[in-house]
């Protein structure tokens, strides 16, 4: 059941958490949206008609995450679900990027996710239930050319998400994965400025609006790990199967960045 329950959403200043926070909205549920731009997060807001939160929220300050996160569930009684969306990437040659960009990345990508988890834990815990949703990316699974950066902050969310998921259950927390292939959002804007790689990719190329119903679909089911598209999740298990065979069969499309 999603009606009434209370979820926090980091990363809803627009793309896949704003298009999660109006489906929830529309099947009953209470969204409380976060994010960094206050004015944006505004903007997302305006267009949820029933109820709903507004917080702003830096994932990256943690005496920030903490407060916050304690006023949300002052304020609403509990928190059911924990949404952890927020995130960036650049996609660029290891050798080009600096060490202040990948201390950035995971910085917002990975231990974003561990501050918000920190501080939203014991709240689950008094409640004696919850359920903690990790939006990885396929990424994490596959790691290709120009995204080292990015794709370490992926795996380590989805170490984190596999370590947590057994050790939760038994407090009563769920902990799921939902992890997206290439998604017409913001977020690839600024990896892939110039659009090369979107253009390579539209053929398969996910809205925000797809990965949002998959996430609504495993806070229902409390599924524990989804891959988006279909077609990739495939992909990425020929390639753990016969990853030197896959590497030559696949290389041009590795290199589409």
């Amino acid at each position: 059941m999603i009606n009434g329950k209370i979820v926090l959403i980091t990363g809803a200043t627009s793309g896949i958490g704003a298009e999660t926070a109006k489906l929830l909205a529309a099947r009953g549920a209470i969204p409380i949206l976060t994010g960094r731009n206050e004015r944006k997060l505004l903007e997302a807001a305006a267009f949820i008609p029933s109820e709903h939160g507004c917080f702003k929220l830096d994932v990256t300050d943690r005496d920030e995450t903490a407060r916050v996160i304690n006023e949300i569930a002052e304020k609403y009684g509990r928190i059911d679900v924990l949404l952890n969306n927020a995130g960036y990437g650049l996609f660029e040659p290891f050798a080009e990027a600096s060490i202040e960009r990948f201390e950035q990345m995971m910085n917002t990508n990975y231990m974003g996710i561990v501050r918000c988890i920190k501080a939203v834990l014991p709240i689950m815990e008094k409640q004696g239930n919850g359920h903690i949703i990790n939006v990885a990316s396929m990424a994490g699974k596959l790691s290709t050319p120009k995204s080292s950066a990015y794709a370490a902050t992926k795996h380590a969310v989805l170490g984190l998400t596999n370590a947590l998921r057994p050790e939760l259950a038994a407090l009563g927390i769920a902990v799921s994965a939902v992890n997206p292939g290439p998604t017409d959002t913001p977020f690839l804007h600024t990896a892939d400025p110039q659009g090369t790689y979107a253009k390579k990719v539209s053929g398969y190329m996910l809205q925000p609006k797809q990965v949002a119903e998959a996430i609504v679909k495993v806070i229902m089911r409390r599924t524990p790990e989804v891959d988006l598209p279909l077609s990739a999740s495939l992909g990425i298990r020929v390639y753990g199967l016969f990853p030197r065979l896959a590497d030559r069969l696949a290389s041009r499309w590795l290199h589409r960045k």
